[in-house]
């Protein structure tokens, strides 16, 4: 039931800025404010540098190059340990990593609560 643009965590990726970047102005804009607020990108950089930089995302499943979260524990547990599409797949779910990652911000919880939809759907 993963959907192509569903992070193994359960973020939703369809509509993520960062995802976004190289093909949508509004995303990029976006970005390129947070960016250059994060320090990560100075006065006149932009598009171009992100995309030499790799500062964007082809999801969990994409190549890791261009990835914005490639020390990602679960990621790295889920797709390359398992070899899984998401955490709603895992024997394990829901780990105590994945819960208490859960529990830090409503995004994650929303993910959370999107895996555990799709784990009840699969049994």
């Amino acid at each position: 039931m993963a959907t192509e643009w569903m992070a193994a965590c359960g973020l939703d990726c369809e509509s993520c800025s960062i995802r976004r970047i190289p093909f949508a102005d509004e995303a990029l804009k976006e970005c390129v404010v947070w960016f250059r607020e994060m320090g990560w990108l100075k006065e006149g950089e932009g598009k171009a540098e992100i995309l030499e930089r790799g500062m964007y995302c082809n999801g969990c499943k994409g190549d890791r190059t261009v990835h914005w979260s490639i020390s990602c524990a679960i990621l790295e547990c889920c797709v390359d340990q398992r070899n899984l599409s998401s955490c709603s797949e895992c024997g394990e779910f829901p780990c105590q990593r994945l819960t208490a990652w859960s529990k830090t911000n409503d995004r994650y919880a929303e993910a959370f609560a999107r895996l555990q939809k799709m784990r009840k759907a699969d049994f």
